[in-house]
């Protein structure tokens, strides 16, 4: 490959994603480093990286046993030596609007820390989404040593920054890992039990009206505000099963609360 020109450290963390890490080291070909934290793939990933490495690709690839998603992120940052990091997802790509905009998000004056990047999923039955249809931004791009990662957070963790954060005005992070809606409820349901787990852990009581109102409510955010509306019934059922994961969330962290006030018991002869 050409030499890299951009003071930027791309980071990812890994286990079995070698039917989408290519795609996404494909699109960091800008990137000055690349750094890779590996929790025991026992696919090709390994192999592929290797293949990239052989070509002149800058990427470190670092094996460490699992600390958890948060954990993973924070050692695969502390291993970033650019003035720059991004925080990119095996399954993810960057788009040519947010490739064309890189130089200048890096060429922020010092008061800001970092930008927000929205993400653009891929639907099956429609592929990814339009521009005007973006999930929330999210700081994903960082300058080193002005942000850490929040180590409570079980799920959807990210960067805590140290000063202004600003929303990058064009280009897109794209999503694809299309899984059938068989596979995707699956996800939600290990996410969402983390997610119940840590609020259980923070003292979060169950309320009444989150569990009614909650689903109902994400599904409009993510149908109306977002503009999953543009997509057909492809976008529904996005935001149908984000709808779910937000009822599983509450349903759990209701249930964990009653099996305290009252564990399980077969009291069928008291009746």
């Amino acid at each position: 490959m050409s030499e890299p020109r951009l003071p930027l450290s791309a980071f990812i963390i890994t286990l079995n994603e070698e039917a989408y890490l290519g795609a996404c080291l494909d699109s960091l070909k800008d990137c000055r480093e690349i750094v890779i934290v590996d929790s025991g793939s026992t696919d090709g990933t390994r192999s592929l990286v290797e293949r990239y490495i052989a070509e002149g690709w800058p990427i470190r690839f670092v094996y460490e046993p699992w600390r958890g998603y948060a954990g993973q992120k924070q050692l695969a940052l502390d291993l970033c030596t650019q003035p720059w990091c991004l925080n990119i997802d095996a399954d993810e790509r960057l788009d040519g609007a947010l490739r064309a905009r890189l130089p200048k998000l890096l060429d922020a004056p010092a008061s800001i820390v970092g930008w927000k990047i929205a993400r653009r999923p891929y639907l099956i039955g429609y592929g990814y989404t339009p521009e005007k249809v973006k999930e929330r931004k999210n700081l994903r791009l960082i300058r080193a040593g002005r942000g850490l990662y929040d180590l409570t957070q079980a799920v959807h963790e990210g960067i805590v920054p140290q000063g202004r954060v600003a929303k990058a005005e064009a280009g897109s992070l794209l999503h694809f890992r299309p899984l059938p809606l068989d596979e995707q409820i699956l996800k939600e349901n290990k996410y969402s039990t983390l997610k119940a787990d840590q609020q259980t852990a923070e003292g979060r009581k169950p309320k009444a009206g989150k569990l009614v109102f909650s689903p109902m409510l994400y599904f409009l955010r993510l149908y109306l505000r977002n503009g999953l509306w543009r997509c057909g019934l492809p976008g529904f059922i996005e935001a149908m099963t984000g709808a779910v994961y937000a009822f599983l969330t509450q349903a759990k962290l209701y249930q964990r609360a009653a099996l305290r006030r009252r564990p399980n018991e077969d009291d069928a002869g008291a009746h």
